[in-house]
């Protein structure tokens, strides 16, 4: 990877890989990479890492249409983890990404432990950056139930992940669970190196002519704007878990502007995630960097990782007249 200066304020340090910058390209939104760095205008500072499109043991064509539909302030999705199945991606996929552009990041899902761990293998023996586990899909065994929305199950997989890889690993969090801090923490014990908080929270659309879902499998996952607030709130919830042992995340759901951004490093994220708003301003990562430079130079950090989890809770001992 080109070697970022020391005086650039953007350059951090996550899970002892170098970012040129703190934004992170999410899974999904720029197929394996190179249809994204491969934009006219893209530079290998705009974007610290690009994590890969979800990954399987076997090839998937995935669900059938419409897989995708627009909603006021966001999009639902449900492509159905469509991709050539991990020996393909690692054979032919990987040798045509340039290493030196930026970090890539493998995803890996799976229907079973088994499958995760047979995945997982296969990128530990790759030139691939670090491993992101996508704890949110469905268990085959356990009748379908999430292996994200309880914590025994997260932490079944992450601990078999992490005896499958030396390679840092990022548990990427679902916020359609019963308590994420709880989640995180088991997490954590089972090996997690960080946390990607969050993923898409479930949703539906209906066409009211034909009293019919618009996504052909019924549910999809609503991104964008509209779970902003949602994902601030578990971002800063996950975060008072994981500064206590020093796991880094990755803040992400409706980032858009530089503003933004910078409210998920406050709430303690350490990189940003950037996915939906990719659709369309495939150039708003360079916006987003100039933004957040900007900031730390009015407010005097001299660095973006001297920001993260700066949030100033008011003081719950103080009379209410007084925090008014």
């Amino acid at each position: 990877m080109t070697a970022t200066t020391q005086t650039d304020s953007l350059a951090l340090d996550f899970c002892g890989l170098d970012f040129a910058s703190p934004i992170v390209l999410l899974s999904g939104c720029v197929g394996f990479g190179e249809e994204y760095t491969r934009v006219a205008g893209f530079s290998n500072a705009d974007a610290g890492a690009i994590v890969l499109k979800g990954t399987t043991g076997s090839a998937r064509l995935g669900n059938p249409p419409h897989r995708v539909y627009e909603t006021p302030q966001g999009m639902l999705n449900a492509i159905g983890l469509q991709n050539p199945g991990a020996q393909r991606v690692v054979r032919d996929i990987l040798p045509t990404l340039d290493f030196s552009e930026t970090r890539f990041i493998a995803n890996v899902s799976g229907s079973t432990v088994e499958e995760y761990i047979e995945v997982t293998r296969l990128f530990d023996d790759s030139p691939i950056d670090a491993i992101e586990i996508n704890i949110s899909c469905p268990n085959v065994k356990e009748g379908g139930v999430a292996f994200g929305n309880y914590p025994d199950m997260s932490a079944k997989v992450v601990e078999a992940c992490r005896r499958a890889t030396s390679k840092p690993l990022i548990t990427k969090l679902s916020p359609n669970q019963t308590d994420i801090q709880e989640n995180a923490r088991r997490c954590i014990e089972a090996g997690t190196d960080a946390f990607a908080v969050i993923n898409t929270v479930m949703g539906m659309a209906i066409d009211a002519e034909k009293r019919a879902p618009v996504i052909g499998n019924v549910q999809g996952g609503l991104s964008g704007p509209a779970i902003k607030p949602i994902a601030l709130l578990k971002v800063h919830q996950v975060h008072q878990v994981a500064r206590r042992h020093g796991v880094p995340i990755i803040g992400q759901g409706g980032i858009v502007t530089a503003r933004d951004a910078l409210e998920f490093i406050i709430a303690g994220a350490t990189a940003v995630g950037i996915g939906t708003a990719l659709f369309y301003d495939p150039l708003v990562c360079r916006k987003i960097n100039d933004g957040i430079r900007d900031y730390l130079q009015r407010h005097g950090f001299a660095s973006v990782a001297n920001l993260v989890g700066t949030l100033e809770l008011p003081d719950a001992r103080a009379p209410a007249a007084a925090r008014a």
